[in-house]
């Protein structure tokens, strides 16, 4: 054994071959280049969108070396000449040029001055290129020299016919003669000129972009030094690991001692923010910041033989367009030769699906393809970071036993992370994690509180309201002018004092959001359309709150998407009912607002309060504060930066976003997925005060038992359709006589998954 001494802050140093953050990073930039200068080149009056393609590439020149930006540049040059011909890869070219002139200016801290001297150096460049490209095609210069020639003969001729423009005809003449004469000073100072022109300019609009863009996250949190030992992963023996990320105030782990051995499997339990996924890159290779990691060799992270990892969205792990594909992608051709695809499909439960495209993929499919290829690569530690989180309770399960079955079958240890306590039931070893520590075993949270339903729609903190600003607009609210906060058992007990229950609740009886025979296919009228819904009927009611539940791949997310009117129905109509006559859900954005399932996505502000502000179109402070009010979170959260929040924090700024925005509708698509027990009990109370303030909610979720609370009735959706609808009234889940105050509505725990 030999001991791995804390190196500085993990992260390797800035030579060798490309990282994989630069590789993904360069594949993204690039890909956005090569897309703005396409579109910018086919599409009519779409020239100014190859002016923002500089903008990408200053980007990643501005983070990472110069071979990142210089391999990004040849793949979107090759690409775009594909697509759009020589003279658009020549504008990708040119962007990458100013582009990296700005950005390594940026990353290194200079001036203008600096500008001007690479400007000078690439302007040289790109001029000896010019002239050296005509020189070599002797042809072609003659042929584009007679062209001009004869143009310019052609004017001289024309100013003849008019004694007073015959001068200027001869001198047009003359100078163009001259100018072929001198063509290489005219070239190499015209393209000179021009790149110091570009440059320079580019510094004060493109700079000020890309200042504004420095506070996006660039950091790989997986970097690892290089460590040239042989592969060997296992045994790994922790002792007193402590780690703190760079700029923290805390670690995120303290004193953890822990071993792992081939033939274990161990699972690692705890809330959010506990240092889980913390100690799952420190085993991946990452030193900490104090303590040693024992290993016989290297981590291996990625490599044959070494560690693979699992995350929560498998697809971020995708790349392959087939299965087949995906499960040997990036190993060499020699190693992909070797695995057994059909084989390693069979064992993970995906027999028979290499030749399907992964898009086409359920949730728990993808996550079983992630399997599958991390054992292709044969590892001897394979960790699953909250790989069950985004699952169906059958998925999770199934995923669960595979995970198990692995040390058993093949000579390596399985590290499972998760919230779930159920999920470590079948582990050899229990790790629990609490504050960045281990402990005996988690705090206990109790469970959500919510009540059944009350008569009136009136909440603390909420004030229903139509203005003449949303005129039209029906069961608008804004957060009450005396904003209200405290914690979870707080808001409860205030909430109590207005008003019983009322039992069996089940809105207005006004239907509001109305769908009839939806169907929708993905890729239409191509040999890759992917059906996702079949006939799809569904009204919602005025102030209803309804659950829709079903496996991974029955269509519930595009379900959502239609909903709110970001994707239109290939066939039928969702159609939304107000007081100004009903429209086309897709007509009245805004009016039906959409949480996503990963709420970091929807959040493209730098801090809270810009980000809420945008949703509400308004700049006010006060309008900020309302919103966080009206979702528990203190207003000095307004100026947090977005890239510090927790998981529960990002969902519940979303909803504060979501509330300044002021919709009809709410759609959320899981939103208790990834959550803690705390996270889902506070995030539970929070949508049962929105409901009862009179809001429509339509909430898609896997975690039906804690969902179920809020809703008055459960739709079930089957492979793109809904066989039955369940509408079961509160009163017949609550004891008689029952308190304001319980638990499920409903209680669907015999749902496994589609029906």
């Amino acid at each position: 054994m030999t001991a791995v001494s804390p190196v500085g802050d993990g992260l390797p140093p800035a030579h060798g071959p490309l990282r994989p953050i630069e590789l993904a990073t360069g594949a993204v930039l690039g890909g956005v280049t090569v897309g703005l200068v396409t579109i910018g080149s086919v599409i009519p009056f779409a020239a100014a969108l190859q002016l923002v393609a500089a903008v990408p590439m200053g980007l990643l020149a501005q983070r990472y070396r110069l071979r990142a930006s210089v391999a990004a540049t040849v793949a979107a040059t090759l690409v775009t000449f594909v697509a759009a011909g020589l003279v658009s890869a020549g504008t990708v070219v040119s962007a990458a040029t100013i582009g990296g002139i700005i950005g390594t200016v940026k990353r290194r801290g200079g001036g203008p001055a600096a500008v001007l001297g690479l400007s000078v150096l690439a302007g040289i460049g790109w001029a000896l290129f010019s002239v050296g490209t005509l020189l070599l095609f002797t042809r072609s210069r003659a042929l584009l020299f007679d062209n001009i020639r004869n143009a310019s003969r052609g004017v001289a001729n024309l100013a003849a016919r008019e004694p007073a423009l015959r001068p200027l005809g001869n001198d047009v003449a003359t100078l163009t003669d001259l100018a072929l004469r001198w063509w290489w000073v005219l070239v190499g100072a015209s393209v000179l000129g021009g790149v110091l022109a570009a440059a320079l300019f580019s510094w004060f609009v493109l700079g000020r972009v890309l200042d504004r863009l420095e506070w996006l996250p660039g950091r790989d949190l997986l970097a690892a030094p290089p460590d040239d030992r042989p592969i060997g992963p296992l045994p790994v023996t922790l002792r007193g690991v402590s780690f703190r990320y760079p700029g923290a105030r805390a670690d995120a782990l303290s004193g953890i001692d822990l071993t792992v051995d081939i033939g274990e499997f161990v699972a690692v339990v705890g809330h959010n923010g506990s240092g889980k996924s913390t100690l799952t890159r420190v085993l991946a290779g990452r030193p900490p910041t104090t303590g040693t990691v024992d290993r016989p060799g290297s981590a291996g992270l990625g490599l044959r033989g070494g560690t693979a990892m699992v995350l929560q969205r498998p697809e971020s792990q995708t790349l392959g367009v087939l299965v087949a594909d995906d499960v040997v992608w990036g190993l060499p051709r020699e190693a992909a030769a070797e695995v057994d695809i059909d084989g390693l499909l069979r064992e993970v439960g995906l027999g028979g699906l290499g030749g399907r495209e992964t898009a086409t993929l359920s949730g728990g499919q993808q996550q079983r393809l992630a399997v599958a290829a991390a054992l292709a690569r044969r590892p001897v530690l394979l960790i699953a970071d909250e790989a069950t989180a985004m699952i169906d309770p059958v998925g999770r399960r199934e995923l669960v036993a595979l995970l198990t079955e692995l040390p058993r079958r093949h000579p390596m240890a399985v590290v499972l992370v998760t919230h779930h306590e159920a999920d470590a039931a079948a582990a050899d070893r229990v790790i629990h994690l609490a504050e960045g520590r281990r402990v005996d075993r988690l705090p206990a949270w109790p469970r959500p509180m919510v009540r059944h339903r009350r008569a009136a729609h009136t909440a603390p903190g909420y004030a229903p309201r139509t203005t003449s600003e949303h005129a039209g607009t029906a069961n608008e609210y804004a957060p009450a002018p005396t904003g209200y906060g405290g914690t979870a058992s707080d808001r409860i007990r205030v909430a109590a004092e207005y008003g019983g229950a009322a039992s069996g609740y089940t809105g207005t009886g006004t239907p509001l959001l109305e769908l009839r025979d939806v169907r929708h296919t993905y890729d239409r009228g191509t040999p890759w359309a992917a059906p996702a819904l079949h006939g799809v009927d569904l009204v919602v009611q005025r102030g209803e709150a309804v659950l829709v539940v079903g496996g991974n791949g029955s269509g519930k997310s595009t379900l959502a998407w239609i909903m709110a009117g970001l994707v239109v129905p290939t066939s039928g109509s969702c159609v939304l009912h107000d007081t100004g006559g009903s429209h086309p859900v897709h007509r009245r954005i805004g009016a039906v607002e959409l949480a996503f399932q990963h709420s970091r996505l929807q959040l493209q502000r730098q801090t809270v309060g810009s980000e809420i502000a945008a949703w509400g179109r308004s700049a006010g402070s006060g309008a900020v504060g309302r919103a966080l009010d009206a979702v528990g979170l203190d207003r000095s959260l307004a100026s947090r930066s977005v890239e510090e929040l927790s998981g529960g924090q990002a969902k519940r700024v979303v909803l504060a976003a979501i509330v300044a925005a002021r919709p009809q509708v709410l759609v959320l698509d899981e939103p208790l997925a990834g959550l803690d027990p705390q996270g889902r009990t506070e995030v539970v109370e929070l949508l049962a005060r929105l409901r009862d303030s009179g809001l429509t909610l339509i909430v898609i979720s896997h975690d039906i038992e804690d969902a179920a609370m809020l809703c008055d009735r459960t739709v079930h959706l089957e492979s793109g359709r809904i066989p039955e609808t369940a509408a079961t009234p509160a009163a017949a889940a609550a004891p008689q006589p029952g308190p304001a105050w319980s638990t499920p509505l409903h209680r669907p725990d015999a749902f496994e998954g589609p029906r």
